[in-house]
C-alpha cells in the first residue's frame, strides 16, 4: 500500500508515518515546517520528527504546502492508496490573532488537497483529522456537576456525533477545521469517495512539542520539568478526554482497510481516560515530585468546560477502543522529554 500523509512533521502525521513504514508500506509525508513561523518555535525542534523519520528508507519525505496544487501533486505523484491529512494550523490563540491564514491552512488546504486527490485516484482513502472545537460551544449546553477537581457532565456519557455544530460559537479555529470537515463530508457525497472525518478530542504522546498555544499536555510536562510558569485559563476544573497518539493511528488504519465508503466518528479516550487540568498537575507531582508555578487567568472564548467523547460509534462501527491509559501515556511522554531535554532545557 502507498500512502500519502500531509504535515507528516506533526505529532499526529509522524506517528502515522512511522506506523506505516513499520508494515512495510511505502509512504510519502508532505509538510512546509511552517510551524515555527506561526508558533515562534524554534527552527530544531520543528524539524525533529523530520529528521527522525529519515530512519525509515520507505518513507519520502517532500517539503511543500497543503495550498500549492503542485507540491500536492508532486506528493500524490501516480497515485495513491490512501491520503491521510494531519496538516493543519492547530492553535486556537493563533486563530484569533490570523483568521485568514488559518482559513488558509484548514479549509482552502484541505479542499486542495481533496481536489487533487480526486483527480489523481479518485479511489484512494482520505481520513481528515478534524476536532471537537466544530461544536463549539454547544457543548456547554450539556448540565454539568461541579466537583471538588473538576467537573462533570450530569447524566451525559459524551458528546456524540449528533451534537449540532450550528448557531454558536466556535472561534475561527473551529470555523476553518469545519469548513474542511464539510468538504470532506461532500466529496463522499457528490463524488462518491471514500472518505472518513474523525473529529478528535485531546491526541497526545511521545514527539510532541507543546506549549501554551497548543499542546497543553506535553506542555504541562515540559513546564514542570524545567520550571516554567504554566497559566491555567478558567479555574482549571476543565476536562478532556485524553488519547495516545498511537491508538488514534490505529483508529486511521481500521477505516482505510475498512469496507465503508464514509464515516464521521468522534474519537478521544471516552469516559474512561477523562482527566481536568488540576488532576493532570497532580499526577505529575506524584511522578516527578515537582510542582510547577501556576497562575490563573480569565477563561478563553469558546474554551468547553468539559469535553468527553461519546466513543460508542466508532467502538461498534470499526471495532476500536483505546488501548492506551492516562497514567501509562504520561509515562510515556514524561521519559520521552526527559530523554530530549536538550529541546526544553
Amino acid at each position: 500500500m502507498k500512502i500519502l500523509i500531509t504535515g507528516g512533521a506533526g505529532l499526529v502525521g509522524s506517528h502515522c508515518a512511522e506506523y506505516f513504514a513499520l508494515k512495510n508500506d511505502r509512504v510519502v509525508i508532505l509538510d512546509n515546517l511552517m510551524r515555527s513561523k506561526i508558533f515562534g518555535f524554534d527552527k530544531e525542534t520543528v524539524k525533529y520528527n523530520w529528521n527522525y523519520l529519515k530512519r525509515y528508507k520507505n518513507i519520502i519525505r517532500i517539503k511543500g504546502d497543503v495550498r500549492n496544487e503542485r507540491d500536492v501533486f508532486k506528493a500524490l505523484g501516480k497515485g495513491v492508496d490512501a491520503v491521510i491529512h494531519t496538516a493543519g494550523q492547530p492553535g486556537v490563540p493563533s486563530s484569533v490573532r490570523i483568521p485568514k491564514e488559518d482559513f488558509s491552512i484548514n479549509a482552502f488546504g484541505t479542499l486542495n488537497v481533496l481536489e487533487c486527490t480526486r483527480k489523481v485516484n479518485p479511489k484512494a482513502a482520505f481520513v481528515y483529522c478534524s476536532t471537537n472545537k466544530v461544536y463549539g460551544e454547544n457543548v456547554d449546553k450539556i448540565p454539568l456537576k461541579e466537583l471538588k477537581s473538576r467537573y462533570a457532565y450530569d447524566g451525559v456519557r459524551g458528546v456524540s456525533e449528533a451534537m449540532s455544530t450550528d448557531l454558536t460559537g466556535h472561534t475561527p479555529y473551529g470555523v476553518s477545521k469545519l469548513t474542511g470537515d464539510l468538504y470532506v463530508q461532500e466529496y463522499a457525497h457528490i463524488y462518491k469517495m471514500k472518505t472518513a472525518v474523525f473529529r478528535m478530542s485531546c491526541i497526545y504522546g511521545t514527539r510532541q512539542f507543546g506549549f501554551e498555544d497548543q499542546g497543553w499536555v506535553a506542555w504541562f510536562i515540559i513546564a514542570t520539568l524545567f520550571k516554567k510558569p504554566i497559566t491555567i485559563y478558567g479555574n482549571g476544573k476543565q476536562v478532556r478526554d485524553l488519547l495516545y497518539v498511537t491508538d488514534l493511528v490505529e483508529g486511521f488504519d481500521k477505516f482505510i482497510k475498512s469496507k465503508s465508503k464514509f464515516e464521521l466518528f468522534n474519537i478521544g479516550g471516552g469516559k474512561n481516560n477523562t482527566i481536568s487540568l488540576l488532576e493532570f498537575l497532580e499526577e505529575i507531582e506524584r511522578q516527578t515530585c515537582k510542582r510547577p508555578k501556576v497562575r490563573f487567568a480569565s477563561w478563553r472564548p469558546s474554551d468547553q468546560k468539559v469535553y468527553i467523547s461519546d466513543i460508542s460509534k466508532i467502538r461498534e462501527r470499526l471495532n476500536w477502543q483505546p488501548t492506551i491509559g492516562v497514567k501509562e501515556g504520561i509515562i510515556r511522554l514524561l521519559r520521552w522529554v526527559r530523554c530530549n531535554e536538550n529541546y526544553f532545557s
